[in-house]
């Protein structure tokens, strides 16, 4: 359903814009229920997305999340094949840990690597940073302001739509959470207060400021938080700013896991082994 609203909207713009599609899960009216990264599974899924987005190719192929079950390599090796068709420009990964990222680089080069990490989170720190400018891959942050949590307008009395949200199921947005974990947005907004900032233009000016491939992506269903969010880009945060919001950041807590009942994310595996 999401492909081919999008594939409507973006169909007289085609030429301008660079299309993105994931792949990895098998679904059952239209919800994931297993993952899928069988080289048969991702000739089809790519074909249908093609289909949805009115389009003959797909500039960014991500693997959405990677199914142990098959080896990384024929994965890659499938992604190349669609590359050397022209149904797919370049190669993602979501979520996979350092050995996951070389085995899969040696077969097709990846060119973008997308994983959570914000204020709330950031495992990736732990090499996966390191390895991405080692091997040039530009790395995609997703949910770079906390699910909406570092917008600094949610509080334990907030309750989300269980057929919709899915933070309603995440142990990090229970309401002890929340209201335990407020004080990680409340030392962001007394920073961005001294700079004329949101905090969401806070968390956002962050990354941008950590690497020129590091490219944030947030999401939201407001046009006065997607204008807001574009603000960010013309905020420019020295040594020193980043030096004194990751001290003060660090310093916190937080209460609750990223995740309950479902796959661990190999990052996620990596980063917990390490500690």
């Amino acid at each position: 359903m999401n492909e081919e609203l999008v594939g409507e909207a973006l169909a007289p713009y085609r030429n301008r814009v660079v299309v993105c599609s994931k792949f990895g899960f098998n679904h059952v009216n239209g919800v994931a229920c297993g993952l899928n990264n069988r080289p048969e599974h991702i000739r089809r899924v790519c074909e249908e997305s093609l289909r949805r987005l009115r389009t003959d190719v797909l500039d960014l192929y991500y693997v959405h999340r990677h199914d142990p079950s098959v080896p990384i390599e024929d994965v890659a090796g499938t992604v190349r094949e669609l590359i050397a068709e022209g149904k797919v420009r370049h190669f993602g990964l979501s979520e996979v840990d350092e050995t996951t990222l070389r085995r899969a680089h040696a077969v097709q080069p990846v060119t973008a690597l997308q994983s959570e990490y914000s204020l709330m989170w950031r495992a990736p720190e732990n090499r996966i940073l390191e390895v991405c400018e080692e091997l040039g891959i530009g790395f995609v942050p997703y949910s770079p302001v906390g699910r909406g949590f570092l917008g600094g307008t949610l509080n334990e009395y907030t309750r989300f739509d269980g057929g919709n949200d899915n933070r309603d199921g995440l142990p990090r947005f229970t309401p002890t959470a929340i209201r335990a974990n407020t004080v990680l947005v409340e030392e962001i907004r007394c920073f961005g207060q001294t700079r004329g900032l949101t905090t969401a233009q806070v968390s956002l000016a962050w990354l941008l400021a950590k690497a020129k491939w590091i490219v944030p992506i947030p999401g939201t269903t407001k046009l006065s938080h997607l204008e807001e969010n574009i603000r960010a880009t013309e905020v420019l945060l020295t040594s020193e700013d980043i030096a004194e919001l990751e001290t003060i950041t660090s310093k916190i807590k937080l209460i609750g896991e990223r995740y309950a009942g479902e796959p661990v994310p190999e990052i996620v595996k990596s980063f917990k082994s390490s500690k």
